[in-house]
């Protein structure tokens, strides 16, 4: 069974950084990305990669602070944020899927992780 483990978040003060990882337990996926539940609101995209890693998309929320990348030799990704703002606060999904091609919907990916927490405070 695939399994995505997220690890890395927790509590930070805004102006901070964290780095999330997602490990997947067999295989190197196609598209990898992140996403992010926040109280009241909907999952929404964070940030995608390709299965090379030479592509990569972001939300127009992250404005440039978040950094998408993947290690394949560890089957890897990992969601490197700066300049964190409260309104950053969530759970943060790793998902996975198995077709080539950057995807922004959550109907698009195959498989996801149980997610870490970031909580951010002012």
């Amino acid at each position: 069974q695939v399994q995505l483990v997220e690890s890395g978040g927790g509590l930070v003060q805004a102006g901070g950084s964290l780095r999330l990882s997602c490990a997947a337990s067999e295989r190197t996926f196609a598209t990898m990305g992140w996403f992010r539940l926040a109280p009241g609101k909907e999952r929404e995209f964070v940030a995608a990669i390709s299965s090379s890693g030479s592509s990569s998309a972001y939300a127009d929320f992250v404005e440039g602070r978040f950094t998408i990348s993947r290690d394949n030799a560890k089957n890897t990704i990992y969601l490197q944020m700066n300049s964190l703002k409260p309104e950053d606060a969530a759970v943060y999904y790793c998902a996975a899927r198995v077709v080539y091609g950057l995807a922004y919907r959550k109907d698009e990916y195959d498989y996801w992780g149980q997610g870490t927490q970031v909580t951010v405070s002012s």
